[in-house]
């Protein structure tokens, strides 16, 4: 399968699109289960009865999990961390201490209420997606992983621009935009754009 790539994306290198579960053979089919995947794990994590994630989202367990979860029906690979360099994030070896001190980060911003709720959300976003732990759907992942840490301390979840950030247009544009201003450390556009 010859995959096409939205402007900011990371490309997969050949042994990780051969993770690909069996039986998609087109893009369009691709992009369809992976939505459907996401989906149902959105209901799954939001269910009153899943405590696990809500008590282990601050981890990076609980985010391997939150990530095989959103695309165990595509991915072999999916939940694992990824083994190879990109053209963004920490090396690969980095991904595991990286994550540890952004949870605990966050953790802390919460015990002292550093900042507003909204703020301490994309934040975590903007790292998490600065670390980029998986071989593919870092984004999508960062941006459930910063509804959900809303989501379970009560606040309404982000509206991320309400369009599909996976294809190319001005708002995807828009938001990777914001994802570089935030990388010089101003997160004003980000924080705006989230709640867009």
């Amino acid at each position: 399968m010859n995959l096409i790539y939205p402007p900011g994306a990371t490309p997969l290198d050949p042994n990780e699109i051969d993770g690909l579960i069996p039986n998609i053979r087109l893009q369009s089919e691709l992009n369809a289960r992976e939505e459907d995947n996401i989906i149902r794990c959105r209901r799954w994590a939001i269910s009153p009865r899943n405590r696990r994630l809500r008590n282990d989202l601050l981890s990076a367990a609980g985010l391997k999990l939150l990530h095989r979860k959103m695309f165990n029906e595509v991915w072999r690979w999916a939940g694992s961390f990824r083994l190879t360099e990109k053209n963004i994030g920490v090396l690969a070896y980095q991904i595991t201490p990286q994550l540890h001190n952004l949870c605990e980060d966050v953790k802390t911003q919460f015990a002292h209420r550093s900042y507003p709720l909204d703020e301490c959300a994309v934040r975590f976003h903007h790292r998490l997606t600065l670390i980029h732990p998986f071989p593919n759907g870092n984004g999508r992942h960062a941006r459930l992983a910063c509804d959900l840490l809303l989501w379970f301390n009560g606040a309404e979840e982000f509206t991320w621009g309400r369009i599909n950030l996976t294809e190319a247009s001005t708002i995807r544009r828009a938001y990777i935009d914001s994802l570089r201003l935030a990388d010089d450390g101003d997160i004003s556009l980000l924080l705006r754009f989230a709640r867009s």
